[in-house]
């Protein structure tokens, strides 16, 4: 597939007079799978990996902060699974033109342990064979390493893992079995990582949702407890689930820049997680497979190009940010805006929280959360993860062309509570609060086509003027199809 560009355009609207006018406004994305990998030079002081010489026993014969360079050709590693390049604090790893590191199908991993500050760049590094979960690159989330101008494709597994303060720059991650990147640290401790200017396509070619139904791993990128990350000025494309996940208790991310287009499931799907800032983006035909899915079984919930589930703003854990706000982006022939959800049966300690053993940040112990305790304050506020404190305003929403029926919809929502038996929030408790009580704003909009929106469940479907008058009040100084706003001061 060639998907090389450099310069995707997003559809703006410009008011006028009463009138909509759409004009192109350019969102400048990296094409780095066409440019190739960022080669170098042989640096004076490197040493020199020639084709057919181990790199994991050159790097075991030098010390801590050496440069490696591999020129152009076919690299590999021992006829061993297990057979990996083991670096070296401070170690640096260069490649020529055409230097390209094969793991054959047969090696796990090409860089693990849990050295810091490496730096990795210029190469191609492809068919390795992690299992599920596990990543090529970082196998084993080091610390601060620098990943840049590398092309990672066509391995199983992740093209790499993540590691605090990690920065991922520049890369073509690719065609990879199940992510692109799995920001994963058993324990936690990923703080400030930094995603810019990389392509990220064509990943979960091996269709994990398929293989293990229900086991939320699959997708461009997924992150699982960060604390503290920029993912910026990324093109996000053609990937078999959701562009970019964020699963339990991540926090402080602020996405920015990004071209986000033709997912097949969410472009951004943001669970469980706290304060959030999503910004100058263009999210285009996200959601299309997902959504035509879900229409022909049948299943009326409302499938978004951005899907937040249980996340929500909360003051009390720091970030740069106290709030989820998305503005300033440009939606365009996605299935649907936006979905704000909170599932009254998932909380902690409920057999419904799929997030198995994790509860939510404010809550000192999960035993706080215990069926004889969970129904006094503070525990029953703090036992949920809330959908609380989002504001969406100041962003184009354009309708597929055709959209009726069950696309180009906008929605805040949750379930009739019911499991288990001993929950507070049985009943309507939570699509009440969500609806009406927890801060979650819609304001200063441009719409334009076919837009309708689900409120408090997914059987209250309302037209423009239905969400926007009392009891749900919503979109105030928003504009349809050129009709509205607010009067200029």
């Amino acid at each position: 597939m060639n998907w090389a560009r450099t310069t995707a355009f997003a559809l703006s609207v410009v008011l006028t007079a009463g009138s909509f006018t759409a004009v192109a406004a350019a969102t400048e994305v990296p094409a780095v799978c066409a440019s190739g990998p960022a080669s170098s030079p042989k640096p004076e002081h490197a040493v020199v990996v020639e084709p057919g010489v181990p790199l994991s026993a050159k790097t075991s014969e030098h010390p801590p902060g050496t440069t490696f360079w591999l020129p152009g050709g076919r690299h590999t590693l021992a006829d061993d699974p297990y057979g990996q390049v083991i670096p070296k604090d401070g170690n640096v790893y260069l490649g020529g033109t055409g230097a390209v590191l094969d793991g054959r199908g047969i090696n796990r991993a090409a860089f693990t342990q849990h050295a810091k500050d490496v730096v990795i760049r210029g190469l191609t590094i492809r068919g390795f064979a992690a299992p599920q979960d596990q990543g090529v690159v970082n196998h084993d989330s080091g610390e601060h390493w620098v990943i840049e101008g590398n092309v990672i494709e066509d391995n199983r597994g992740a093209a790499m893992m993540a590691g605090p303060r990690q920065e991922v720059l520049g890369n073509c991650l690719r065609n990879n079995g199940q992510y692109a990147i799995n920001a994963y640290r058993a324990g936690g401790g990923i703080t400030g990582l930094v995603v810019e200017g990389n392509e990220i396509a064509g990943n979960n070619t091996d269709d994990w949702e398929k293989k293990v139904p229900g086991c939320g791993c699959s997708g461009g990128a997924k992150f699982w407890a960060v604390d503290g990350a920029d993912i910026r000025g990324n093109w996000v494309h053609h990937n078999h689930g959701a562009g970019l996940w964020a699963d339990t208790n991540n926090n402080d991310f602020v996405i920015e820049d990004n071209l986000i287009e033709d997912n097949e499931a969410e472009a951004l799907f943001y669970e469980i997680s706290y304060n959030l800032i999503v910004r100058g983006n263009t999210f285009r035909r996200n959601a299309l497979v997902l959504g035509r899915d879900f229409a022909a079984r049948g299943n009326n919930f409302p499938i978004a190009a951005v899907y937040l589930s249980e996340s929500g703003g909360e003051p009390r854990i720091r970030a740069r940010t106290d709030m989820i706000e998305i503005a300033e982006n440009v939606f365009e022939d996605n299935w649907g805006g936006l979905t704000l959800w909170e599932n009254a049966d998932r909380f902690c300690n409920s057999p419904s929280n799929t997030s198995t053993g994790t509860c939510t940040r404010v809550v000192a112990s999960p035993s706080d959360c215990a069926p004889e305790t969970i129904a006094r304050q503070p525990a029953y506020d703090d036992c949920r993860w809330k959908t609380q404190r989002v504001n969406v305003h100041d962003n184009v929403f354009r309708s597929a062309p055709g959209c009726t029926g069950l696309c180009g919809r906008m929605a805040v929502l949750s379930n009739y509570g019911t499991y288990p038996s001993w929950s507070p929030y049985q009943g309507n408790v939570v699509s009440e609060a969500v609806t009406f009580h927890q801060d979650n704003e819609w304001f200063s909009n441009t719409y334009v086509g076919h837009w309708s929106f689900v409120a408090h469940d997914a059987s209250r479907s309302l037209d423009v003027a239905a969400w926007r008058a009392a009891p749900y009040g919503q979109d105030r100084c928003s504009t349809f199809d050129g009709a509205g706003g607010c009067p200029a001061r």
